[in-house]
């Protein structure tokens, strides 16, 4: 088989990720450009959401998917491939902040422009202070689990993989956690 007919039929043999990830253990680069398409911008979105800087966030960006590319021979596939490459992302997180400390400035987030008139609009700025704060005073393990939900875009399964849990057990931490932030926000406004 030639090389061009291979990477002609290569979009109709990746159509699961198994495949993909079997197919990019062999050094395949269309596999391995696939699966990095993929996960390029879940993984940066996660690792800016932690450190707070885009070029850092680029910087442990590259150096996940090296880690991933050079452990990918050993990579036992078990339907978590996402999960598999977002622990690799973690360590590369808790790493950047052990040799400095994080810092994430959520008040310079910009708030939606919807028409609202200039009082609705300090009342939301109010809300999400007391929101970002809420929030940066929770500990890393549940920061991390709203940054995997919310900013990584992952599943419960795969959060349950990163995590070391079930996929329910992650859902309701999540869930449990969604809960206490709402009536922490509604006793404050009440």
């Amino acid at each position: 088989m030639t090389e061009d007919r291979r990477m002609d039929e290569a979009p109709d043999s990746y159509d699961d990720e198994e495949s993909t990830v079997v197919a990019a253990q062999g050094r395949d680069p269309v596999a391995l450009t696939r699966l990095y398409e993929r996960y390029v911008r879940p993984v940066y979105r996660y690792l800016y959401s932690q450190v707070g800087d885009a070029a850092d966030a680029e910087d442990l960006t590259s150096q996940t998917f090296l880690s991933a590319l050079e452990a990918l021979p050993r990579y036992r596939h078990r339907g978590r491939f996402a999960a598999w490459l977002f622990v690799i992302a973690r360590r590369k997180a808790l790493d950047y902040f052990r040799r400095r400390r994080p810092q994430v400035d959520l008040d310079g987030l910009p708030l939606r422009a919807d028409g609202a008139d200039p009082a609705s609009q300090v009342i939301q700025s109010q809300h999400w202070q007391d929101l970002s704060q809420r929030i940066a005073a929770l500990s890393d393990k549940e920061q991390d689990l709203l940054r995997l939900r919310y900013v990584a875009d992952l599943s419960f399964a795969e959060i349950g993989a990163i995590l070391g849990k079930n996929e329910q057990a992650a859902k309701k931490s999540l869930y449990r956690l969604l809960s206490r932030l709402q009536n922490q926000m509604e006793n404050s406004h009440g």
